[in-house]
């Protein structure tokens, strides 16, 4: 969460919640990436209210995909088996979590949420992003040649001892694509889960991504050298269900 105030409460309570009816060990890592508005104070007054919630705090702002690699290594720190990353804003709905679950208990390696398949859509989406986004994942599928329709998805599981030997060095959404690089050479199982994505709502912060010209090459480039079979050199690391 990065200056969520408006919406960090009812996104706790609303993910809790669904945690909860699961079978599985599970928490919810919450991470605070260096907020300048009470999201932080919402989140520490929660943690007594919510015993699924576990609050993770960056002094400074440091990017998305940075919180993503926090909250990743607690997962694992805590004896995690999966990591389920989806954002704040509740723009995907975390009513989707059972059907991630599902796949985790078919022993997929990687799980991504899927808006262009299976029944997956669009709701309140300005036609341009969509009409961008669908053309990115066309190309990013054909270099990738993996079976995944919606590369570019941030709402995502995997295995954690199979996220926690990927190098990931992006602190913004491009690690989205760099772990799929990753996960090319590294996964085996891969599972879709089509899903609904809808706006943020006007109370909401605006969405802080931008189709600035580098935003395509930062994209780009990992299915691009995925294409061209160069390899990521892995590190060796080293179990339950974390939503961060």
């Amino acid at each position: 969460m990065f200056n969520e105030e408006a919406g960090a409460e009812n996104c706790v309570h609303i993910v809790c919640a669904e945690l909860a009816r699961l079978p599985n060990r599970t928490t919810l890592i919450a991470v605070n990436d260096g907020s300048r508005d009470r999201t932080g104070e919402i989140l520490r007054k929660l943690t007594p209210v919510e015993p699924l919630l576990t609050v993770v705090e960056h002094v400074k702002n440091r990017g998305y995909g940075a919180a993503l690699r926090t909250g990743l290594e607690r997962a694992a720190e805590d004896g995690y088996e999966y990591v389920l990353f989806m954002d704040s804003d509740l723009t995907n709905h975390p009513d989707d979590i059972p059907r991630f679950a599902a796949k985790m208990a078919e022993n997929a390696d990687i799980i991504k949420a899927t808006r262009y398949s299976g029944g997956g859509r669009v709701s309140g989406v300005p036609f341009y992003r969509v009409a961008i986004s669908k053309i990115g994942n066309m190309v990013a599928r054909l270099l990738y040649r993996l079976p995944v329709h919606d590369c570019t998805n941030g709402f995502r599981a995997g295995k954690v001892e199979i996220m926690m030997k990927m190098e990931l060095n992006e602190n913004r959404f491009p690690i989205i694509m760099e772990e799929l690089y990753w996960s090319k050479f590294l996964a085996r199982r891969f599972a879709e889960v089509p899903v609904v994505l809808t706006n943020r709502t006007g109370e909401q912060r605006a969405t802080s991504f931008s189709y600035r010209p580098r935003v395509f090459y930062d994209y780009l480039k990992y299915p691009v050298r995925a294409f061209l079979g160069i390899q990521p050199a892995a590190r060796s690391r080293t179990s339950g269900i974390a939503a961060t």
